[in-house]
């Protein structure tokens, strides 16, 4: 058996992969397209708008678009024309790939692969340095005026660049033709204003005759026109006497006809009114029972209406009530799982709060312990202080006491004596902040500058004699009673002398 199919398997083998070769390697390109397979032959196919077989692995398939692409062409800088007048020149120009054997070639060394954009780009730079060459070979009338002469110039100068690029040039439009000064525009305004006076005479000439015209035409019309106002006039005169006669004729037999009329009229009134009204009372009739029928009609549908809303009411009523029942049973559930969760966490949260508070009062106890103790020996150290501090001043205040005593008016004298310096120190404390000193008049009355000396010591006589009426202690005869002439003549104050001093006076006298 193996024998027998030995030759039939090489052979099947071949052809299944030729035709996977071909089913892999088929290729149809469309009519705005050019496949270009390359790579086992020295020249390469072509395909356009048909198919084609490529072997895999050992053959490329290239894509160029044959399409129409748009080239906008714009000069971008001013351009000198051949009378050296800079204009800026916009442009459209329509081109393809040439759809002959050598132009596909050669676009294919140039475009493959590429998309429409990116050869109108490649495209643009040349077309522009054509047309700017053309300008400059150029008038700015001719420009202006012969713009089609102008775009053909433009596409044969670029069609010898284009062919060697393999691009086919359909046509070229120029947009829009501007320069920098305004000339173009002065040119307009000067062709404008010579059209204007050309019509203007043109007019003026046609207005003239016219004008001749019209009177011409004016007097032979009038003498037209009076001559059949003439024959009108006749006309109508006769007119008029024949219309009386056949008037008086037509109102004779108008009037037979008009009574002939009113009683056929009224004949036939009478016969419209009685069918009228018989139409009337049918109507009426009918009318009757047709709102008798409307009026059960509407009955039974009232009734089937309320019967199925009643049902309806009852239906919405018995599932409120059961979503309402049900609803209640939720909540309620609901509501109790919350409140034995509440309970348990303000069971636990009170169990915490009072071992808190437990541990609080133990705390505050121990410290107001310490606080109490601290506060107490404070205390005790306080009052030893104050203690000893009013011992101290009370042995002070008993030995000051003692020693003035002890020395009576001495002890007065010396603190005066100590004092004085003192007091005569803030009086003169005015008398240092005087800058400056004016004195008007002098001599050795009262007035200049013996004032101003003398009156520290009249001040401090003043304080004297204060203190003296304040204490009721005459400080003055205390300081005399101790100067030499006092003690000679023995003028002492007796109040002042201390018990000792008599009774030593006394024991000397014995």
């Amino acid at each position: 058996m193996i024998e027998f199919l030995m030759p039939w398997i090489v052979p099947a083998a071949g052809v299944a992969v030729l035709i996977l070769i071909m089913a892999c390697g088929y290729v149809k390109a469309p009519p705005d397209q050019a496949y270009i397979i390359s790579g086992l032959q020295k020249e390469s196919r072509v395909l356009s708008g048909r198919a084609g077989i490529r072997i895999p692995f050992l053959e490329r398939m290239d894509k160029l678009y044959l399409g129409q692409m748009t080239v906008d062409i714009k000069t971008g800088q001013s351009v000198p024309t051949n009378d050296f007048i800079n204009v800026n020149v916009d442009a459209v120009a329509k081109v393809r790939i040439s759809l002959t054997s050598d132009g596909i070639k050669l676009a294919s060394k140039n475009f493959l692969n590429k998309q429409p954009a990116d050869i109108t780009r490649d495209l643009q730079d040349s077309l522009q340095g054509n047309m700017r060459e053309i300008i400059g070979t150029l008038s700015l009338k001719e420009i202006n005026t012969d713009r089609d002469s102008f775009s053909d110039q433009v596409m044969s100068k670029a069609s010898k660049d284009m062919d060697k690029l393999g691009i086919e040039i359909l046509s070229c439009n120029i947009q829009n033709v501007t320069d920098e000064n305004g000339l173009i525009k002065d040119l307009g305004a000067d062709n404008t204003s010579k059209i204007k006076k050309d019509a203007a005479i043109a007019k003026a000439q046609a207005d003239r005759d016219i004008a001749i015209a019209q009177a011409e035409a004016d007097k032979a019309s009038n003498d037209a026109r009076v001559l059949a106002q003439t024959e009108i006039a006749q006309k109508n005169n006769e007119l008029a006497i024949r219309k009386a006669e056949l008037q008086k004729e037509s109102d004779t037999k108008k009037a037979e006809a008009d009574a002939a009329y009113e009683i056929q009229r009224q004949e036939q009134e009478k016969t419209i009114q009685t069918a009228t009204v018989n139409a009337q009372i049918a109507k009426a009739e009918r009318e009757a029972e047709l709102r008798k029928q409307e009026v059960a009609i509407q009955q039974q549908a009232l009734e089937a209406e309320i019967n199925k809303k009643a049902d309806a009411d009852r239906y919405a009523i018995e599932q409120k009530a059961a979503a309402e029942l049900a609803k209640r049973q939720r909540e309620a559930e609901a509501k109790k799982y919350e409140m034995e969760m509440e309970a348990e966490a303000l069971k636990a949260q009170a169990e915490k709060e009072a071992d808190a508070l437990k541990a609080k009062a133990a705390a505050s106890r121990y410290a107001a312990e310490q606080e109490a103790a601290g506060i107490q020996a404070k205390g005790a150290a306080e009052a030893a202080a104050i203690q000893a501090k009013l011992l101290a001043e009370a042995e002070g205040m008993e030995k000051k006491a003692e020693a003035y005593a002890k020395y009576n008016n001495a002890a007065v004298i010396e603190m005066m004596v100590n004092i004085m310096p003192q007091m005569a120190s803030e009086i003169a404390k005015p008398l240092s902040s005087i800058d400056k000193v004016n004195i008007y008049g002098g001599g050795e009355g009262a007035g200049g500058i013996s004032q101003v000396s003398g009156s520290g010591a009249m001040v401090m006589q003043q304080v004297f004699d204060t203190m003296s009426e304040a204490t009721g202690v005459d400080f003055r005869e205390i300081l005399r009673a101790q100067t030499y002439d006092a003690k000679v003549t023995r003028n002492i104050n007796v109040e002042g002398i201390h018990k000792a001093d008599i009774e030593g006076s006394e024991g000397g006298k014995a």
